[in-house]
């Protein structure tokens, strides 16, 4: 997909972004203007750190997040936070996660957007990947014309950026995907690895 000026600019912002040296104050906390889902008052919190052209992003979406959910999310046993962090290429990390918000999408329909595009990665081997996301966009209501807007939005743009900032300068996070549970850093690359962390977590 090739960028719009505007797209390229916003993708130029987020990788000076990227360069921003760690503050690391309180990673692993829900933010204002992160996406969540699950029980706000549930006694354990997963944080995800991820990027939409992420493929182990994309792996742990597709392996092990459905089962996650059902598990503890849908249960109400766990309140979970995606954090967005562009990375390359951002232009189209941006897009996908612009057209996830696109027209105040309600976290349902963000988060059936976010898995859309991590699962539409293996269609991308051409290059030209915007007519993919139209076609997510029209199966969740964004017609082409909303779907340009959004990127063009000035105003969710900048929110973005605002966002990634945070996420670098105040949680020194700089890979994708990383994992917190309860405001603790965890690896995690199955269920198990999850169910181990969430137990402690619940523990305590």
């Amino acid at each position: 997909m090739r960028p719009s000026r505007r797209e390229a600019l916003a993708a130029a912002v987020l990788a000076a972004a990227l360069a921003v040296g760690p503050a690391a104050a309180a990673p692993g906390v829900a933010a204002p203007g992160d996406m969540s889902l699950g029980n706000p008052k549930a006694k354990v919190s997963v944080v995800e750190y991820a990027s939409l052209t992420c493929p182990h992003c994309a792996e742990f979406n597709a392996t092990v997040f459905p089962a996650f959910r059902a598990k503890y999310i849908d249960t109400g046993r766990v309140h979970y936070t995606l954090k967005e962090l562009p990375t390359p290429p951002q232009q189209v990390a941006v897009a996908g996660f612009l057209l996830a918000r696109c027209n105040g999408a309600s976290p349902a329909r963000y988060f059936k957007v976010v898995d859309e595009v991590f699962r539409s990665q293996p269609r991308w081997t051409s290059g030209n990947i915007k007519p993919v996301l139209q076609e997510i966009g029209r199966a969740n209501g964004v017609s082409d014309a909303q779907f340009d807007a959004c990127l063009r939005d000035e105003a969710q743009i900048q929110a973005m950026d605002a966002r990634v900032r945070r996420v670098l300068a105040e949680d020194g996070i700089k890979s994708t995907p990383s994992f917190f549970v309860n405001g603790k850093a965890v690896d995690v690359h199955t269920l198990a690895d999850l169910d181990a962390a969430i137990a402690a977590a619940g523990r305590k």
